[in-house]
């Protein structure tokens, strides 16, 4: 383990933070509120730990796999931590606890949620609490990358432990390029929904916020009854088409820009996100309408938003579903788990992985059928490697026992069972809202200072799909080696 060099590449990861924050103290000093000491503070303390990180000299260039894993993991809470700081010196978030858990499901893109009130709070703070959902959102590994494109021989690693979905694919030869196309694109897409926010009625301010988390997928607002508090179709519309969009694989963007236009709908992993999606809104509308609770319209309306929402583990609400009968519910809490496209900014499973374990289970039927046959996972035309497939039922395996042991410990709360293992739920994929106490209408001030820390974990754990957290805890990944 490269331990000056893992310090360094942090240092450059909390300058870049500490630099991120400048846009939230304009906001904060064009609205003349009392936060604005608070982001000065914040920044000069997070710019100097960056810098003094940064001056450590590192003996040795060599920087391995296990490097790059702890680079990320150690990142993100650091982030968190340092992300905390305003939140901690305005005072609007007093308890530490408290304050990281917002900072990391602002991070994390996770959308949870201690505060009971929100739109009392000063306007800078809540730019911040949602412009962490759009620095989270593609990667903040990814955005040192494209900033900082000459980190070195570092790059493939931290891409590779921060990267959404199975496998990872460079878009162009350099890894400095790639992740500058990504926030291209990423950045794009974002503008283009503040402008039609902004043509929907949205203020400018309320479409940054929105545009903010729609892009991360997080689903923090500045308004306490979240997108419902507008009461526009037209607003509710446009964020459902973008949160979807942004639940997409970027690499197919990409592919567009290159003028490949047919492997947009050829893609395997994106005809199930969307096939899920239209399954979905067609089951709920016809069981709300049916049960008289909307008329078809209205069904349909808060059907799509809450499917796209959820799906794309964004978190938005235009309506109370745990009033919902328990099939919808059921439906939602299912797209909680799986999530949108590898690649994209949406937590969850990832419907790749879904797809891959169908295959891997056809598969073991045809073997029983046909035990002398040679039998391959397909995806995409292409047969899938078993490294590829092992690593996806680890991944499952992995997933539901941390799951599992989460829901162990957060009940000895003593909250009801809905609330708590939809609680674990919501924030290891990165969605946000559950079910009774968390769910659209609650938040999760009321859980103990253990829970608050194991949600904390399950939300960077979500964010990076298990491994660079749990390797932290291993012994033996901090001794000595070149492995």
């Amino acid at each position: 383990m490269n331990y000056r060099a893992i310090a360094k590449s942090l240092g450059i990861v909390v300058f870049i933070e500490g630099v991120c924050m400048l846009p939230s103290l304009l906001v904060s000093l064009i609205y003349r509120e009392n936060d604005a000491k608070a982001f000065v503070y914040s920044i000069v303390i997070t710019i100097t730990v960056g810098l003094l990180l940064y001056r450590i000299h590192a003996k040795s260039s060599n920087f391995y796999t296990r490097d790059g894993f702890a680079v990320v993991s150690l990142s993100w809470i650091l982030v968190s931590f340092f992300g905390s700081l305003p939140f901690l010196l305005s005072r609007t978030i007093p308890a530490p606890i408290d304050a990281f858990f917002e900072s990391v499901s602002g991070f994390s893109t996770t959308g949870a949620t201690i505060l009971q009130e929100i739109e009392s709070l000063p306007k800078g703070i809540l730019f911040w609490r949602s412009f962490t959902h759009w620095m989270g959102g593609m990667g903040v590994l990814v955005l040192t990358l494209a900033v900082l494109p000459s980190v070195g021989a570092s790059s493939f690693h931290i891409m590779k432990a921060e990267a959404t979905g199975p496998s990872t694919e460079k878009l162009v030869p350099k890894l400095g390029q790639s992740a500058k196309i990504l926030y291209t694109i990423y950045t794009v897409l974002t503008a283009a929904q503040v402008i039609f926010l902004l043509i929907a009625g949205m203020p400018l301010y309320d479409s940054l916020i929105h545009a903010f988390s729609s892009g991360g997928t997080g689903g923090f607002s500045n308004r306490n009854l979240s997108v419902s508090a507008y009461g526009n179709v037209f607003i509710e519309v446009i964020i459902t088409a973008f949160v979807l969009l942004f639940g997409v694989n970027f690499g197919l963007y990409f592919q567009i820009l290159k003028g490949n236009f047919r492997n947009f709908y050829r893609d395997e992993e994106f005809r199930f996100y969307i096939g899920t999606v239209l399954v979905s809104v067609l089951i709920i509308t016809l069981q709300l309408s049916a049960k008289g609770i909307f008329t078809f319209g209205e069904s349909l309306r808060h059907s799509s938003f809450q499917v796209a929402s959820i799906i794309t583990t964004t978190g938005y609400v235009t309506t109370d579903f745990n009033l919902w009968p328990a099939l919808s519910k059921c439906i939602l809490m299912i797209l909680m788990l799986i999530g949108a496209s590898a690649g994209s900014t949406s937590g969850g499973m990832k419907c790749i992985r879904i797809l891959l374990l169908f295959k891997i289970a056809r598969r073991e039927v045809a073997k029983i059928i046909h035990p002398r046959a040679v039998h391959t996972v397909k995806s995409g035309g292409r047969v899938v490697d078993e490294d590829t497939l092992s690593k996806t039922l680890a991944f499952f395996f992995i997933h539901f026992a941390i799951l599992a042991i989460s829901v162990l410990v957060v009940s000895l709360d003593g909250k009801d069972m809905t609330s708590t293992v939809t609680s674990v739920i919501a924030t290891l994929s990165n969605t946000g809202p559950g079910l009774e106490i968390v769910g659209p209408t609650g938040n999760f001030y009321s859980f103990s200072v253990l829970s608050k820390l194991v949600f904390s974990f399950c939300m960077i754990a979500g964010r990076l799909e298990l491994i660079p957290m749990l390797m932290i805890f291993s012994p033996n990944a901090w001794k000595k080696g070149n492995i």
